[in-house]
């Protein structure tokens, strides 16, 4: 049986775009189902088309053969079993992969908070707070070790494509949305990530939407007014 991706809107569901680049990256035959969130119950999980697919409310979700696994990175695991190819094959490049996707997974709560994915968008910002200072720091610091180490093997984080840099793109969407200066070994890694095919079929399709509409909040918009 196909599995199918339950999805929020591509333009801003960072958490949606991570596991459908796992699965296309992973050869893995899939059926797509977006949502719309601009619903009530959005931000409390409690939109009735996501729970009706979801058990947490949230998406992405994945359905395959009766079982739902609702988390971006446990889908991510899943297609790893599936494709071994999804994660570097030596064993100690692969747990440090798994650290660095973790860490995307878990942390830069201020970048996340500041600087909400809009594919469309782009906006000049100049001062962002103590945290999400904190979070580039860290990020660019990331990014800069792992190029280094693995340069001579290839222009992924790892040097071959895998789990971790499709966690990481929607982060270098946010750089560039928000302007952000890179130094070189960076700037190369989101050219890396942004000129990736199946990213570039994600874009294509985006759709902005103001999520204006009365009694639901807007998330994003495209353009300051």
């Amino acid at each position: 049986m196909t599995p199918t991706l339950y999805l929020g809107p591509r333009n801003y569901s960072s958490w949606s775009l991570r596991p459908w680049l796992v699965l296309r990256w992973g050869n893995i035959n899939f059926e797509e189902q977006f949502i719309a969130l601009d619903q009530p119950g959005y931000g409390r999980g409690q939109i009735v088309a996501v729970k009706a697919v979801s058990p947490n409310g949230k998406v992405p979700a994945l359905q395959h053969n009766g079982t739902t696994i609702w988390d971006s990175l446990a889908i991510s695991e899943w297609a790893a079993e599936q494709n071994a190819e999804l994660w570097p094959h030596d064993p100690a490049v692969r747990a440090v992969a798994r650290a660095a996707t973790a860490e995307m997974h878990a942390g830069f709560e201020g970048i996340r908070r500041e600087m909400p994915m809009n594919i469309q968008r782009r906006k000049t910002h100049d001062q962002w707070s103590e945290d999400t200072e904190r979070d580039l720091s860290r990020l660019f610091e990331l990014w800069q070790n792992c190029r280094t180490t693995y340069a001579d093997v290839g222009p992924w984080l790892f040097g071959t494509r895998s789990i971790a840099d499709a966690f990481y793109t929607p982060v270098a969407t946010r750089l560039r949305t928000y302007d952000i200066g890179l130094d070189d070994v960076c700037q190369a890694y989101v050219n890396t990530l942004l000129q990736d095919q199946d990213f570039q079929a994600w874009e294509h399709d985006c759709v902005s939407d103001v999520w204006d509409k009365p009694g639901y909040p807007v998330l994003d918009k495209l353009y300051d007014e």
